[in-house]
């Protein structure tokens, strides 16, 4: 089935009104006057810490979601008789360091003018991004050269992350966890707590998606220097991104390995009190 595909998107893009519309848009259009060449130091710490802390994430909401009875739970100071799972408490932690990083990244993004690479500045991204899938799909990679420009169908899927799903992760979010409201009534009826529960899960699934994809591509369009560009800080082609990256994938696991309750219980005993459940 995908070399049926393939054969026929390649069948398709050789068709002569195709030639002249890839002609027209190669994938990518030009960025604004002005806009920043390269990937700063602080994107390279921001995207690692983002990824590590949307994997543990990923995992603790999966924990809270099959986890019928918890062993171990955890309820605040002021509020004995309020008690949630220990891994409930470890998600919305890491929920807010992710929100924190999340708003240090769109300060920098903006202020540095580094937002021109993600956010969209021409309609015609739209017709760009429809000839990258289609090079995609037909295994006739894009032009490659994100240490200037991305192209028109990376620029949607960075710009979709950033600006709608993680939005959409933090406000469905916060509305089931412990800091809404939970006695207003006005409020919850304008916003069920239903809504957020239909929105929470396939959010995550679509980062789960763009992560696989992600990584795929970044490994498959040259891997090395890709990963130079974000974790090296440079255009060149040699191993030091790789090795970084490396290195950045063995915090992560240790990071998987440590989130168990023997490790977290004592940091949860920081903010308040810990029981068996």
């Amino acid at each position: 089935m995908a070399t049926l595909i393939v054969m026929l998107v390649r069948w398709f893009v050789s068709l002569g009104f195709m030639q002249d519309f890839t002609s027209a848009f190669p994938g990518q259009y030009r960025l604004p006057a002005g806009s920043p060449v390269g990937f700063p130091a602080w994107v390279g710490w921001q995207h690692f810490f983002n990824v590590f802390l949307i994997v543990l994430i990923i995992r603790s909401g999966l924990t809270v979601r099959h986890q019928k009875r918890p062993p171990v739970v955890w309820s605040p100071r002021r509020d004995r008789t309020r008690k949630i799972s220990l891994s409930l408490w470890f998600h919305q932690s890491l929920d807010i360091l992710w929100l924190v990083n999340g708003v240090v990244f769109a300060v920098l993004l903006f202020a540095t003018g580094q937002w021109t690479r993600i956010v969209p500045t021409s309609w015609e991204v739209f017709p760009d991004a429809i000839t990258a899938a289609l090079r995609y799909l037909s295994l006739d990679w894009p032009t490659e050269d994100g240490w200037v420009n991305y192209n028109a169908l990376q620029q949607l899927a960075y710009f979709a992350t950033v600006f709608i799903a993680a939005p959409l992760a933090s406000l469905s979010g916060v509305r089931m966890s412990g800091v809404w409201p939970k006695g207003a009534r006005r409020l919850n009826k304008a916003y069920p707590v239903e809504w957020a529960r239909a929105v929470h899960f396939p959010v995550m699934a679509y980062f789960v998606l763009f992560i696989i994809v992600h990584v795929s591509l970044v490994l498959a369009t040259g891997a090395l220097r890709n990963l130079n560009h974000m974790y090296g800080g440079s255009d060149e082609v040699n191993w030091v991104g790789l090795w970084i990256f490396v290195g950045s994938l063995c915090v992560i696991a240790a990071g998987w390995v440590a989130a168990r309750p023997l490790v977290l219980a004592p940091l949860a005993r920081l903010f308040g009190t810990v029981s068996r459940g």
